[in-house]
């Protein structure tokens, strides 16, 4: 029975679900990523994500996508609380209001033209906004209304998509200018208008403008999110990547199955010169090994593993990317390393 419960209880909540932003991922989004198991339960590995669950239950990630208020109408200040913005003063995703550093992480260069994905498990009508934080705002307190800049950054209406309805790929997509002049840690807040009913959609989506193409970090055990500060301090002032070591590694696990996985590094350049080489450094942390490794070269020495580049994807231009992928069996356990980069 109380099996029968639980399950009535995901599938009553899928049923009014419709859709949230995919790239940049939003947190519910992010963590549903980040909590993925092979056996189907969701355990998220990020703190951030975790947190959010420990108070506002897995559910809330078996439907990502439902993040909305039936009788939202448009409205906006005064109707969502300030310090409720990104669970849309829905109680069922009050985890995900949580003022935390270490939320999954989207790289993007501001004022450059970005491929956005929201979610259409629900077709519907409608117009979408996207706003970004002021430059006043700080990670460490509940998104206000005031943090934000006052007119959206981009509107749509009905656009396109691809894939089915119901389903955790299927999505919407447009492209639009990324705010210009931002740098560092931001918030891009988004909005979903029915044009056929009062059901309003919201979401955050936590990222950084950092000279990145939309590659996501924070994400798997291996995702290396920022420490939650202990205590709360005025807005820190944004940061740029280190420009004695632009080079950034991002690291994500393709796909698995029982004994082994597929690995992708995803190498960044996020400084002003292009790198001619590059080296990838990490040590397993449960006995992986890798079997085939491809768009690179890998030497091993007990756990740790240096990957350099193949001639073809040596040089790595400004703001430029390029990756490499491995077959890799899982020892024992499944947790991803700490990858590092280096150019000369």
């Amino acid at each position: 029975m109380l099996a029968a419960a639980a399950l009535t209880v995901i599938t009553g909540q899928a049923a009014q679900a419709h859709g949230a932003a995919m790239a940049p991922g939003s947190r519910t989004y992010l963590c549903w990523q980040d909590g993925l198991s092979q056996t189907g339960e969701i355990k998220p590995d990020n703190p951030a994500c975790a947190a959010a669950v420990a108070q506002s239950g897995a559910n809330s990630l078996y439907n990502w996508f439902s993040v909305l208020r039936s009788d939202a109408g448009g409205r906006t200040v005064g109707f969502i609380p300030d310090g409720q913005l990104c669970s849309g003063g829905n109680p069922g995703f009050s985890g995900y209001d949580l003022a935390r550093t270490d939320w999954p992480l989207t790289h993007l260069t501001a004022g450059r033209n970005f491929s956005f994905r929201y979610s259409n498990w629900a077709h519907h009508p409608g117009t979408f906004y996207f706003y970004v934080t002021k430059d006043s705002w700080s990670p460490t307190r509940p998104l206000a209304w005031s943090d934000l800049e006052e007119q959206p950054f981009l509107q749509v209406t009905n656009p396109p998509q691809n894939g089915s309805s119901g389903t955790n790929d299927g999505h919407y997509y447009f492209s639009g200018n990324l705010p210009s002049n931002k740098n560092g840690r931001h918030i891009i807040y988004s909005r979903w208008v029915r044009s056929d009913s009062q059901e309003n959609f919201f979401g955050c989506s936590d990222v950084t403008f950092d000279g990145g193409n939309g590659e996501v970090t924070g994400v798997g055990p291996g995702g290396n999110p920022t420490p939650t500060p202990t205590t709360t301090t005025p807005g820190p002032t944004p940061t740029t990547p280190n420009p004695g070591n632009p080079c950034m590694a991002g690291y994500r696990v393709v796909s698995s199955w029982q004994g082994g996985f597929q690995g992708e590094v995803t190498i960044m350049n996020h400084g002003t010169t292009a790198f001619n080489g590059w080296t990838a450094t990490w040590t397993w942390p449960s006995g992986q090994t890798i079997s085939t490794i491809w768009s690179g070269t890998h030497t091993v020495s007990g756990n740790t593993v240096t990957v350099k580049p193949m001639d073809y994807n040596r040089v790595v231009n400004p703001n430029g990317t390029t990756t490499f992928g491995f077959l890799a069996t899982t020892g024992s356990g499944n947790t991803a390393p700490t990858v590092t980069c280096t150019s000369p």
